[in-house]
């Protein structure tokens, strides 16, 4: 339930939106989610977010006024910024905060915005700030969020945050610190996959703070976009102090206003929360899932779907072999046959080879149609290569030439499959790149586009381009996997209008293929952020697909993202017993899976033991792998000792363990404490494998004692159901 209330610190209010205030006078109004509420104030120069609080815990109190920015340039000169309240022109309703600041000359108006969009979760943050002038003007970067909270001098805290997959998980992937005095700390998140040197893995651009005592309570933020981003946390004296947002480095960063122009900071959400990391998540998959996610998508009951891959036979695919593929993952009940990689001309080329399709893409997918399965394609589609061929996008061409992100010398030459990026925030380039993939979808007869390689440029060497020009005296120039990475000032601003663009293609593409599913890829986990999240489908988490690459990619992860959008790549692995096989399978099936195999090399008992798993996943798995809460219920995945998941869905009365038992030889049993159970309650235990009979225990056991499995080979695994009494 949502509820709303306004006041001000004057006598005088006047019924026009939030109130029209006399002079000096402040505005506040609270916002509130059952999880979550935040007292807002509108002071006469600044607004501040006064305390936030919720799950019955001492409210966090904030002690810093919204920090406004206080100038812009202009032909390299400042113009310092005087700001005031525009009483009368706010809004407060029951799900949204708007406060209304004006600067008279340069003349701009700032809007400072809370929205509830759903009853639970988190609130929202953002601020926009319009051009009201005739004139252009250079904005320096303005902040998503500003925490800075009153805190004890000896009060513990702990501060969880996540890596993304990536290449290859970590060996941590899960960070809980201790966040005492001195603590400091900066997590940064882009969309490449090659991290800057000297900042470490990147983050999944998210963060937790709670106390470690009691019920674990505490406060959780996290920002809504893809581009260049970073969360900073700093604990000092009676104070911590959180920053999200852009990236600031390298700097100075600054962001073009065009007159009537507009400028958004990205969203960043702010929650409160108890039960520690797992009590977050509980929270916040849902909310991603009701309020980021595509109403369609989560309406359909098959999705998150059973996919084979054609990367199973690597780039030598064709027509005969992918329809092999097709018809042998249909027999074992996949639901979807995702063309991979080796299908196309050429780089920049996206048109099919005709030595390997020379029916081209569409009878293949109809194919797949009349198999009952969906039909999915890889595609490249934001990188420029050197083919010539009509359709083709040349690096050459003097068009295409000038939405590179640099120029290539005359000898250069693409990878296999990926080339030089363009920048999507040129508009002809969005507008080509939105054509192109419109055209793909539609001639290939698409279900689902999947994409990868360097979607939002990391920066740029132009001048001509709208963002801002690089700084040729701290440029640099770095040339990997075909492409070019750039990096300088303009970096930031770079990937704030091309991810700006990307969003938008995506949600053009939607409304001309409403039943579209979207793959976020980026060379596999380099892009798992909440941006993505509400204009995707479903991401493949990590570039390694190992069982453990897959099961640290998913315990990170899955910490905040609904399960059914991480997609594991289950790639062929040493599996001399049918156990090892299970446990190959089962490691992809905590979430979307897909099969990376050609299938029809199967023995006759891969081929029956698979089929029983699929039709396991789809009828039993899949349900809670879409709305039932999840405890990480292990340490992390090391390869050597036990692991394992728990769904409960407390609304069905039913879950499942995901058992999984490491390389050691000497530890044939281990014991899983549960939680979310009642202890009064009774639960029946079904082990799939039949590892032990079949009992009948209290929650209470469960949730002290534990259960207990026993697998007698390493490299083995268990399913273990869960029905409530």
């Amino acid at each position: 339930m949502l509820r709303v209330k306004v006041r001000t610190c004057s006598l005088l209010l006047a019924a026009v939106c939030f109130g029209a205030v006399a002079p000096g006078a402040k505005s506040q109004a609270t916002l509130s989610t059952t999880d979550t509420s935040v007292e807002l104030v509108a002071g006469p120069t600044a607004p501040r977010l006064i305390v936030m609080g919720g799950h019955q815990q001492t409210p966090w109190r904030n002690r810093a006024e919204e920090s406004l920015p206080a100038f812009v340039e202009r032909a390299g000169k400042r113009l310092p910024l005087t700001w005031h309240l525009v009483t009368g022109s706010g809004k407060v309703e029951p799900s949204q905060v708007i406060f209304v600041y004006e600067s008279k000359e340069p003349h701009l108006r700032l809007y400072w915005q809370w929205t509830a969009r759903a009853g639970f979760g988190p609130v929202e943050h953002r601020i926009t700030i319009e051009n009201l002038s005739g004139r252009e003007f250079w904005m320096p970067m303005i902040d998503s969020l500003c925490l800075d909270w009153q805190i004890g001098a000896v009060t513990p805290l702990r501060h969880f945050y996540l890596e993304k997959g990536a290449g290859e998980p970590s060996p941590v992937g899960t960070h809980l610190e201790n966040a005492g005095q001195g603590y400091r700390w900066t997590g940064w998140s882009t969309t490449y996959a090659h991290d800057v040197p000297g900042r470490g893995r990147e983050i999944i651009p998210y963060e937790a703070v709670f106390l470690p005592d009691g019920n674990q309570p505490g406060w959780y933020a996290g920002i809504e976009f893809s581009g260049r981003t970073r969360i900073t946390l700093d604990r000092m004296q009676d104070g911590l102090r959180s920053v999200l947002g852009l990236d600031p480095q390298p700097g100075p960063v600054l962001t073009r206003l065009a007159p009537g122009g507009s400028f958004e900071s990205p969203v960043a959400f702010l929650g409160a929360f108890a039960g520690g990391p797992d009590g977050v998540g509980n929270q916040l998959r849902p909310w991603v899932r009701t309020v980021l996610g595509s109403p369609r998508t989560w309406g359909d009951p098959h999705y998150p779907l059973t996919v084979n891959n054609s990367w199973g036979a690597d780039m030598h695919m064709d027509e005969a072999t992918a329809k092999r593929m097709i018809a042998d993952s249909a027999g074992l009940g996949m639901e979807m046959f995702h063309l991979d990689a080796g299908w196309f001309r050429g780089v920049g080329d996206w048109y099919p080879n005709p030595k390997k399709f020379p029916r081209g893409l569409a009878p293949l997918a109809d194919d797949a149609h009349r198999h009952g399965m969906s039909f999915g394609l890889w595609v490249d589609w934001s990188q420029a290569g050197v083919d010539t061929s009509p359709g083709a996008l040349n690096v050459r061409d003097p068009t295409v030439r000038n939405w590179l992100v640099a120029d290539v010398g005359q000898d250069w030459k693409p990878e296999p499959f990926k080339g030089q990026t363009i920048d999507l925030g040129v508009p002809a380039a969005r507008d080509y790149a939105a054509h192109e993939v419109n055209r793909i979808v539609a001639d290939y007869h698409l279900d689902m586009l999947e994409q990868d390689g360097y979607l939002v440029a990391q920066g740029c060497t132009r001048g001509n381009h709208p963002h801002a020009p690089p700084d040729p005296s701290q440029m640099s120039i770095r040339h990997i996997d075909g492409g070019d990475i750039v990096l300088s000032s303009n970096s930031t601003d770079v990937s704030y209008h091309a991810v700006r663009s990307y969003y938008g293609i995506y949600a053009k593409l939607r409304r001309e293929h409403p039943g579209l599913l979207l793959e976020i890829c980026d060379d596999g986990g380099r892009m798992v952020d909440f941006g993505s999240a509400a204009h995707g489908d479903y991401f493949s988490i990590t570039d390694s697909y190992d069982p453990l690459s897959n099961r640290r990619a998913f315990y990170d992860a899955s910490f905040v993202l609904p399960t059914a959008m991480l997609e594991s790549y289950v790639k062929k692995w040493p599996t001399p017993r049918m156990q090892n096989f299970l446990y190959e399978l089962r490691s992809g099936m905590m979430g979307w899976i897909t099969v990376m195999q050609d299938t029809s090399a199967w023995t006759a008992e891969q081929h029956a033991v698979a089929r029983q798993a699929i039709q396991l996943y789809r009828t039993t798995l899949r349900p809670l792998i879409r709305q039932a809460e999840l405890f990480h219920i292990s340490e992390r995945p090391d390869g050597v000792h036990w692991d394992g998941m728990e769904y409960w869905d407390p609304a069905q009365k039913r879950g499942v363990v995901f058992a999984f038992r490491g390389s050691g030889k000497d530890d044939p049993e281990h014991r899983f404490v549960l939680a979310g159970l009642d202890p009064q309650k009774r639960y029946h235990l079904h082990f799939e494998d039949g590892s032990s009979p079949d009992a009948e225990v209290t929650g209470q056991r469960l949730m002290s004692s534990g259960l207990t499995v026993a697998l007698p080979l390493p490299l083995s695994s268990e399913l273990i159901s869960l029905i409530g009494k």
